[in-house]
C-alpha cells in the first residue's frame, strides 16, 4: 500500500505540472521548483525508518545534485533555443549533471 501511495503522489505531481504547462508555464515551473517530491520522500523515509541520519545524508546528497544540476538547466535552455534536438539537449544536460555530481562526490566529499 505504501508503494501505491508513493507512486500516486509522484504521478499526480507530474500530471499536474504537465497540465499546468499547457496553460501557464510559470505556474508549472513554480510547482516543479518546489521541493514537494523531496519533502514527501523525506516524510515517507521518516515514517518507515525514523532514521534521522539517513534523511540527513539524503538531504546533503540532494543539495549537491541540485547545485550540480543548475548550470545544466541553463545549458538545456541554450541548446533548445539554438535548435538542437530535444533528446540530444536533454541527454547532454543529464550527462553533465551526472559527471559533475560524480566528480563532486569523488573529490570534494571523499
Amino acid at each position: 500500500m505504501a508503494y501505491l501511495i508513493k507512486i500516486l503522489v509522484a504521478v499526480a505531481i507530474i500530471v499536474i505540472a504537465s497540465e499546468l504547462s499547457k496553460k501557464n508555464t510559470s505556474f508549472a515551473a513554480i510547482l516543479l521548483g518546489l521541493p514537494i517530491v523531496l519533502f514527501t520522500s523525506f516524510t515517507f523515509i521518516w515514517e518507515e525508518s525514523k532514521d534521522i541520519n539517513k534523511i540527513s545524508l539524503l538531504t546533503q546528497e540532494t543539495v549537491i545534485i541540485l547545485l550540480a544540476g543548475i548550470p545544466f538547466l541553463f545549458l538545456l535552455t541554450w541548446l533548445l533555443k539554438n535548435g538542437f534536438n530535444y533528446y540530444f539537449a536533454l541527454g547532454s544536460s543529464s550527462a553533465g549533471i551526472i559527471l559533475v555530481t560524480l566528480l563532486i562526490q569523488k573529490y570534494i566529499l571523499q
